[in-house]
């Protein structure tokens, strides 16, 4: 005997996890960008962006310090006019994972939608920089590498 459904009846289904290194979950990502962090190489990072004019788009943070802004010579070039020229700059820290600092920006830089002058980043957060949000994806850390 078949089961009915009520067809008002709402489903939720989870998030796939595509993280096959059984390391930190890497949850809502598509299965070319999850590969694309699992392929980092030690004490560099990805930014995804989600929202914004280039949804879709990689930064790969590999340098000691990267410089955002609407600026052409800018490492992250964001060209919109909610992006100060020199808006802010990713920073390699000391033990390993990246910063991030505003410098001096009309409208801010936000991490986890609060405002910040300067901050650690942790896996999975979300900078906005301007109208562009993206998430912050380290790869392994130098000390993991070097084992």
């Amino acid at each position: 005997m078949p089961i009915e459904q009520d067809p008002s009846s709402t489903q939720t289904f989870g998030v796939i996890d595509h993280n096959t290194s059984g390391s930190m979950p890497i949850m809502g990502l598509s299965q070319q960008d999850a590969a694309a962090i699992a392929a980092l190489p030690a004490g560099t990072a990805l930014l995804l962006v989600h929202h914004g004019p280039t949804t879709g788009a990689r930064f790969l943070l590999d340098a000691a310090e990267t410089t955002v802004g609407r600026h052409p010579r800018a490492d992250i070039f964001l060209d919109d006019v909610t992006v100060s020229r020199k808006h802010a700059v990713f920073s390699a820290l000391p033990d390993g994972g990246y910063g991030v600092r505003d410098s001096g920006s009309l409208n801010g830089t936000y991490v986890n939608r609060t405002r910040v002058e300067q901050v650690a980043l942790s896996p999975g957060d979300e900078v906005q920089i301007g109208k562009y949000r993206m998430t912050y994806h380290p790869g392994p850390q130098r000390a993991a590498a070097a084992q």
